[in-house]
């Protein structure tokens, strides 16, 4: 028996819905299941029989059907089935059953933030911490099993190119996806995955969202309103949000290079500050002026402000050369806007359950200015007191435009196919200026000053087949992508290149007697595009001593990707396991050496590092991630999740190979001491990791974090401290020709933060699975 449950109204699919089968006459359950995301159910190896087929979704009215599976109609297929929403008086809810702060299916891992108390007042980057094999430095760059190419994307369309995880507000979103091994209908692009944040947005009739405001211990503000209202035919919604955090941190670094036969060091410490603040606006309205049609519309703004002051002493050592103090500052200043404006048609047949076309359209506008500095405060007469400036200025249009289409043959065989096409054209300028004396103009110094401009057209399209055969489903796609690029640096010269790839995937999966048991395996091969800074040979200062430029001869990086998957579920109990490998080739990899030719003419008794990009060989990571469900006792409920593989690049020199066992992992404890308050203690661990020229030493930490609800769950009061013993720090251990590198990094990680949420309409806390606000999924695909 199988089906689709959706909103009459909206004609939405009602995900996370359950379905009970129940005998006739005396309607004992004889199965159960839940809607998937798409709104379809499935129920197999019925007996013969009479039943009820009923639907329960919390604000809607239920619905059942009677059903007769016979030798003649053996399969039930009930198709489209629109339910009546209705309003839900709160002071009759009982509750059912809790949705978990980590779903984990064989395809995807599903983060429900609002279950994440640890995630209070946080940013997005902290609720990512918790997904098997995924880290996230201080930077905010994520990476997947050792793999730095993952791939954003928002509501199911591709993210911003400015948009930072550190810097998203958790508040904001509903649920985040992540996805290790896509198929053919997502983008080749991300040798790491593809990561999905779905934003809030409500859908039940009448006026529903929240209200909400954390403080944080020095300095830390964050404020946000949701509000969304449905009538007749329109669903309009909208959110709007403020950010303002302070952080102060430290760092160290130590340096020793051999050039042109002396050997210099350099000690540096420091102590850093930095403001971070963000405002954001976006509003949006579904109109489904036919039952099988609706249009969404959304647009979104975003402005990013970053002031970062690193103020440091710099102790030099040349041979036996008495030893240079230098008291320097680098201060940096971005302004970053991000305008995106979105489009969704949605069509599905009444009379054809299954087939559905959909079509978008995503134009995102970047821009903004980042200013670095250096200035040396205090030092001997030998150095220049000169300051140094360069300003990045950039514009980003990334226009995409995209359609797919879902075709059913019958109830067990259908056929999919879509085409998209990226556009991104990026103009700017970058330009390097010195202050001869304090207060001074910057004076252009066109020898180090350069206009750049890049653009990029990726045409796209893939198919998919999927079948069943009993307890088999099978599922293969191709893809194709086409690559054009150009780069323009003036005064230094152009690049282009033109690649056309074929991307295969393919998916088999059975399903297992007794405990709900699955097995999956998959494969897939794909890309990581270099992006336009890794390609632009645009030297950027980093600071007085350190650049970092790109590398016009970069290539895409290819990488295969095979797992096999188990699952198997037993009463409240559910355990995923995942063998998984990953082979890269032409793997980009991120180098740091001496610039001989800049140390020379700097005139100074120190060195200058470059740091560029390079297709160095291959690299692999092979092993195994397992995640378990359990409820300890009513009131205590486990979940572990972790990842142990080995990890496995080519060495910086082009020869032989460097490799360790690394591995994540992470333990939540939730308690339930009364039916109000909820209690999360959690940790996290992070093994060591080697890279080309060197290793990332481990990070781990604690957090605690409790909420409480009040006013008939009107409200509700969240206190958490991350990082509870400070230990979260990165230290970064490099090695090239004559040159080594130790650097650690210590943000401010140990934080407070106490936040209060108001919840409007029928809309309440996430302690139930009952009446969550359902995130826009977007359309994968193109």
């Amino acid at each position: 028996m199988s089906g689709t449950l959706l909103d009459r109204g909206t004609r939405q699919p009602l995900p996370f819905a359950n379905v009970l089968l129940l005998r006739l006459p005396d309607s004992t359950l004889a199965g159960n299941t839940q809607t998937a995301d798409n709104g379809t159910f499935t129920l197999a190896n019925v007996p013969l029989g009479r039943y009820v087929v009923r639907t329960v979704a919390l604000g809607y009215q239920p619905a059942r059907r009677v059903v007769t599976p016979s030798l003649t109609t053996p399969a039930i297929r009930l198709g489209e089935w629109p339910v009546v929403p209705v309003a839900v008086q709160l002071a009759g809810v009982v509750v059912q059953g809790e949705k978990a702060v980590l779903v984990e299916d064989l395809d995807k891992k599903v983060i429900n933030v609002d279950k994440d108390l640890n995630s209070a007042g946080g940013t997005a980057a902290d609720v990512l911490q918790k997904v098997p094999s995924v880290a996230v430095d201080e930077n905010g760059q994520v990476s997947l099993r050792g793999n730095a190419g993952v791939t954003l994307y928002l509501d199911g369309k591709p993210a911003s190119s400015n948009l930072r995880l550190d810097q998203l507000p958790a508040s904001r979103l509903e649920t985040i996806e992540v996805i290790t091994n896509p198929g053919a209908r997502y983008s080749a692009q991300g040798t790491g995955g593809i990561i999905n944040l779905v934003q809030k947005k409500q859908r039940q009739a009448g006026w529903n969202g929240e209200a909400l405001a954390t403080l944080g211990t020095r300095d830390k503000y964050n404020a946000s309103l949701n509000l969304s209202r449905r009538v007749g035919k329109f669903n309009v919604f909208g959110s709007v949000d403020g950010l303002s955090n302070r952080f102060q941190g430290s760092s160290g670094l130590r340096q020793e290079a051999t050039a042109e036969g002396r050997t210099t060091s350099i000690d540096q410490t420091g102590r850093t500050a930095r403001h971070q603040t963000n405002r954001s606006l976006r509003l949006g309205v579904d109109y489904a002026w036919h039952p099988e049609q609706t249009l969404t519309l959304t647009t979104e703004f975003y402005k990013n402000d970053l002031r970062h002051t690193n103020n440091f002493t710099t102790q030099l050592t040349r041979d036996t050369d008495a030893a240079l103090v230098l008291h320097n500052q680098n201060p940096e200043t971005d302004d970053l806007y991000t305008m995106r404006i979105a489009s969704n048609y949605r069509h599905t047949w009444e009379a054809h359950p299954g087939r559905e076309l959909t079509a978008g359209a995503v134009y995102i506008l970047d821009g903004g200015t980042v200013t670095t500095a250096q200035r040396v405060l205090d030092g001997p007469a030998g150095y220049t007191q000169q300051a140094r400036r360069q300003v990045l200025d950039v514009t980003i249009h990334m226009p995409s435009a995209q359609v797919d289409y879902v075709h059913p043959l019958d109830d067990k065989r259908r056929w999919g196919a879509g085409l998209k096409t990226d556009v991104m054209l990026t103009p700017g300028t970058a330009e390097y200026g010195v202050q001869p004396v304090p207060g001074a103009e910057f004076i252009r110094q066109e020898a180090s000053s350069y206009r750049y401009h890049y653009r990029q057209v990726i045409p796209q399209a893939y198919g998919t087949y999927q079948q069943k055969a009993g307890r088999w489903d099978y599922q293969v796609g191709l893809r194709t992508e086409f690559t054009g690029l150009q780069a323009r640096v003036l005064p230094t010269g152009s690049t282009s290149q033109r690649l056309l790839n074929l991307f295969p995937s393919a998916t088999v999966a059975r399903r297992l007697p007794h405990h709900e048991q699955r097995l999956q395996l998959s494969y897939s091969r794909r890309l990581n595009r270099p992006n336009f800074l890794q390609i632009v040979a645009l030297p950027i200062y980093t600071d007085a001593r350190n650049y970092v430029v790109g590398n016009p001869a970069l290539r895409p990086e290819y990488v295969h990707v095979v797992e096999l998957g188990h699952q198997v579920a037993w009463q409240n109990t559910t355990l995923n396991t995942t063998l998984f490998g990953r082979f890269a080739n032409q793997a980009i990899q991120s180098l740091r050496i001496i610039d001989t030719l800049a140390t020379r003419l700097s005139g100074q008794p120190d060195f200058i590092t470059r740091t560029s990009y390079q297709n160095l060989g291959r690299t692999a990571s092979y092993g195994l991630e397992l995640s378990l469900t359990h409820p300890l006792t009513k009131w205590w409920k486990l979940v572990a999740n972790g990842s142990f593989y080995r990890n496995q690049v080519t060495g910086y020199t082009g020869s032989g190979t460097r490799a360790n066992f690394t591995g994540t992992a992470y333990l939540l404890n939730t308690f339930n001491p009364t039916k109000t308050l909820a209690v999360q203690l959690s940790g996290n661990y992070r093994a060591p990791l080697v890279v080309p020229q060197g290793r990332l030493l481990a990070v781990y930490g604690v957090d605690v974090a409790l909420r409480q609800r009040l006013f008939h769950d009107r409200a509700a009061l969240t206190l958490r401290v991350s990082d509870l013993f400070d230990t979260r720090r990165q230290y970064t251990r490099l090695a090239a020709a004559d040159l080594t590198t130790d650097l650690q990094t210590k943000y401010e990680t140990r934080v407070g933060y106490l936040g209060f949420t108001w919840f409007l309409g029928t809309n309440k806390p996430a302690s139930s699975i009952d009446n969550q606000p359902k995130g826009d999924t977007g359309g994968f695909g193109g």
